[in-house]
């Protein structure tokens, strides 16, 4: 069974490129050996699973069977890097040699090595010796002088040893393509004036004063030299075509990135589209709903503002009335100062004034107790009153039954009329003083009907009148107890008013304590001109046993809304206002006061009322005593 090692495991699909070339760059640069002799290869890959040797065409095979074959990444992209650099670095042997010189002549250039990034080596720099050291100019003046030629140089960085100055430079370029071609034109001008890399090693006994220079390539880098041991420290080896396919797959990858960004980008922007389209349309309906809200406003105004004209109209006419009487008054004080002037000497006068002002007080305190006698006996008067009210109403019920009986017994002796009609037709004399005698008690029958009719319309105005007077009493039962504290068993309740607390519950809840007054105030205000609103209607109607009966509609959204958010008790405070406003003001949608029994939770009867009062006039009478 074949032992999976740790570097038998598998790689990210992302992974593969680097991993490739990671191994092709160990091929190219002799780590790992792949040929044995002129004609003879092996796979340093499969050392472990084949034994034997490989012609060029044969290892080719091998590369291609295993990345046709394998299942794992890593394999395929070893063998990958191992096809490559048998295509670039060898030739299978038996082939042509002028289709083997065509292709090195075209591929030299890509596939040369130089050092990565771009160097160049400038010697025969001059140094002369001080306090037992080499010294020389510095790299600055040396940069300053490539960059003044046109080759724009990064950084130059002369070479020191033990002795001082070794008399080298090395010179750093940019690593892109523009880099290269400054590296380029850098050797070929030194080259240009027979001061070239074969020059110095030509001239290297005799060298002059000029400078030379050229291209740091892979000899360079691997000399034993001290520009050698610099270079190896910090740069690589590569060739052009490999610095080429490295951009490419930057370049590339930079792309896909880009792309993607872009699409994401793309995304958002048509997420920020919809969402300023869902926001303009909200607007749209906000701006109207505002208008809306301007013209009803507008209208309110102007109505209010015409109703405040006429209200200070009247008081200006009320006004002067009363400035007329007070004139008046005014002359008639001035007449009664003129004659108190002349009383003032006579004592006896004064004395008697003074007795008519006690009798008077008297006379005011006997008024008093006459009305509270008055209130007294309204009260016992309003209780009787409903009482006979009650009397008539059964009397009237009574009467109309036997209303109803005397017509039915009216159309039944009709009916005999008629019969006897058509037996006088046929001559039967018994038949004729019959019908004779059923027409006076038709007769009678009907003048007491219409007595009765008299009698109910008399009693039916008597009705309205007494209905009226009782409807009036409870108006000023209700005026009269509108300031009287909540906490009494009887009073006024106004009907279809929010109760406040519910709201400044669920505001101590959501919001922090400086924050939960103001913003219950805001919400009970917001909700007091919902109820008001004429066009919100919050019912549907339903049929019980037979008959329509409004309800609350639950479905309605700002009723949903309303529970989802501040809770089953402020909900329930709303539907109890909508309920009153639509028992007791449908058409107005305003608040009106309803006399209350509070102990019980309904409305009040005026017996409840008078009731109440009369307990209330007799409490304060034992205090006053």
């Amino acid at each position: 069974m074949q032992r999976i090692t740790k570097e038998d495991t598998d790689i990210a699909e992302s992974e593969v490129e680097e991993y490739q070339y990671r191994h092709y760059r160990n091929l190219r640069k002799g780590y790992v050996k792949v040929k044995l002799s002129d004609i003879t290869f092996k796979c340093p890959f499969c050392s472990g699973k084949r034994k034997g040797d490989y012609i060029y065409k044969e290892l080719i095979e091998h590369a291609k069977g295993v990345i046709s074959h394998t299942n794992t990444l890593k394999q395929k992209a070893k063998h990958s890097a191992l096809i490559k650099y048998l295509e670039n670095y060898y030739e299978e042997k038996d082939s042509q040699p002028a289709e083997r010189t065509k292709q090195h002549s075209s591929c030299d250039n890509d596939r040369e090595l130089f050092v990565w990034p771009w160097m160049g080596i400038v010697a025969n720099i001059a140094v002369q010796k001080k306090d037992g050291r080499y010294v020389g100019e510095s790299g600055t003046k040396l940069k300053e002088y490539l960059i003044n030629k046109g080759f724009n140089p990064l950084r130059v960085h002369p070479l020191w040893n033990y002795l001082g100055h070794s008399g080298f430079a090395i010179v750093e370029f940019n690593k892109c393509m523009s880099g290269f071609s400054n590296a380029m034109m850098f050797e070929k001008d030194f080259e240009a004036t027979h001061h070239g890399k074969k020059d110095w090693y030509a001239k290297i006994k005799y060298p002059g004063k000029e400078l030379y220079g050229w291209v740091a390539r892979d000899d360079d880098y691997n000399s034993r030299g001290i520009f050698g041991d610099y270079l190896r420290k910090g740069t690589d080896l590569k060739s052009l075509f490999d610095v080429q396919t490295e951009e490419e797959r930057i370049t590339s990858t930079l792309l896909s990135n880009l792309t993607n960004e872009i699409e994401v980008k793309n995304q958002h922007c048509k997420e920020i589209k919809r969402k300023c389209n869902e926001t303009s349309i909200s607007l749209d309906n906000v701006m109207k709903e505002k208008d809306k809200m301007n013209r009803n406003f507008n209208e309110e105004i102007r109505r209010m503002q015409q109703e405040a004209r006429d209200r200070i109209e009247n008081i200006y006419h009320d006004h002067e009335k009363i400035k007329l009487r007070l004139e008046s008054e005014c002359r008639e004080l001035e007449l009664l100062g003129q004659e108190l002037e002349e009383r003032e000497a006579q004592n006896e006068s004064e004395r008697k004034r003074i007795l008519d002002e006690k009798r008077k007080n008297e006379r005011a305190t006997m008024e008093q107790k006459k009305a509270d006698a008055n209130v007294l006996k309204l009260a016992e008067d309003q209780k009787r009153q409903k009482e006979q009210l009650h009397k008539r109403i059964i009397e009237l019920e009574k009467k109309l039954d036997a209303k109803q009986a005397l017509e039915l017994e009216i159309e039944r002796m009709r009916g005999a009329v008629q019969v006897m009609k058509h037996m006088k037709e046929y001559g039967d004399p018994d038949a004729q003083k019959k019908m004779e005698g059923i027409e006076r008690d038709l007769k009678e029958k009907e003048e007491e009907l219409d007595i009765l009719e008299e009698l109910n319309q008399m009693l039916i105005v008597k009705e309205r009148k007494s209905n009226d007077e009782l409807q009036e009493a409870r108006k000023e039962l209700i005026n009269g107890l509108k300031d009287m504290s909540n906490r009494a068993f009887i009073g006024v309740k106004r009907m279809g008013e929010l109760d406040s607390k519910p709201f400044q519950n669920a505001s101590r809840r959501r919001y922090s304590s400086e924050e939960a007054d103001c913003k219950a105030v805001e919400m009970c205000s917001l909700w007091e001109k919902y109820l008001t609103d004429p066009f919100w209607h919050p019912f549907k109607v339903i049929t019980v046993e037979g008959s329509h009966k409004g309800v609350i509609n639950e479905e309605d959204e700002k009723l949903k809304d309303l529970k989802n958010n501040y809770g089953d008790e402020v909900y329930q405070s709303v539907v109890t206002a909508l309920k009153e406003l639509h028992e007791y003001n449908p058409s107005g949608r305003y608040v009106i006061p309803e006399l209350w029994n509070f102990k019980e939770g309904r409305k009040a009867t005026s017996k409840e009322g008078v009731a109440f009062i009369l307990k209330q006039w007799r409490l304060r009478k034992r205090k006053k005593n």
